[in-house]
């Protein structure tokens, strides 16, 4: 499958990926090429795809970056990074390195789903945004993350972010932060590059969180 494969459309593989997508945008929209003027060239932010990333995705959410990675670092040591693995261990061995009794269930339910991860590869963005979904404990917002930066589709969005939702209030000179659904909306205008435009609002907004002390 090259990177103009017809059923997934165009994946960004390389740092020329991402500057064609931001060289389309900053001609296509105005307050686009602001920012990128500001952010400079964008960063490639590809991640490996698989078990391990969404496992570590689940055990990242509502707990701070520090307390996820002591989490995630005790998994790797006790070799829970596999779907074997983390059935095998069952809730006590999961317990032992620090997951919630919520995040067990998750972390079950992600081994027990038995995902083909290298057919999500190959698959329509809808399809793997549905697929993740399917799994208790995977929101939308987390299945668009992977999407974007775990499987590199370059025309997929996650309006469900805070930060994405403060720097286009900023960006845009919006009265309120957008609603996932507005930023969902807006987002259309930057297809095929969607996910080039989510990197450009993560980078724009360290800038403005610097500049106007945005929490």
């Amino acid at each position: 499958m090259g990177r103009h494969a017809m059923s997934v459309g165009r994946i960004i593989e390389t740092d020329a990926d991402v500057a064609e997508g931001a060289a389309w945008l900053a001609n296509a929209d105005p307050r686009m090429a602001h920012a990128l003027a500001q952010t400079g060239p964008l960063p490639l932010r590809r991640r490996a795809d698989g078990f391990a990333q969404l496992l570590s995705a689940i055990i990242s959410q509502q707990v701070s970056t520090a307390s996820a990675a002591a989490i995630w670092a005790r998994m790797q040591q006790a070799g829970l990074t596999t779907e074997p693995a983390v059935r095998a261990a069952g809730d006590e061995g999961l317990r032992a390195v620090g997951l919630s009794r919520q995040k067990i269930a998750y972390a079950q339910a992600l081994a027990a789903a038995d995902i083909d991860y290298a057919a999500l590869r190959h698959a329509p963005d809808a399809d793997v945004i549905a697929t993740l979904v399917g799994i208790k404990g995977i929101g939308v917002w987390t299945a668009e993350i992977y999407a974007m930066f775990s499987l590199g589709r370059a025309d997929v969005f996650a309006p469900g972010d805070l930060a994405l939702q403060e720097a286009a209030r900023v960006l845009y000179n919006l009265p309120d932060r957008p609603t996932p659904m507005v930023l969902r909306m807006m987002s259309k205008e930057w297809s095929p590059w969607r996910s080039v435009a989510a990197r450009c609002l993560f980078a724009y907004y360290r800038i403005a969180k610097g500049r106007e002390g945005i929490t």
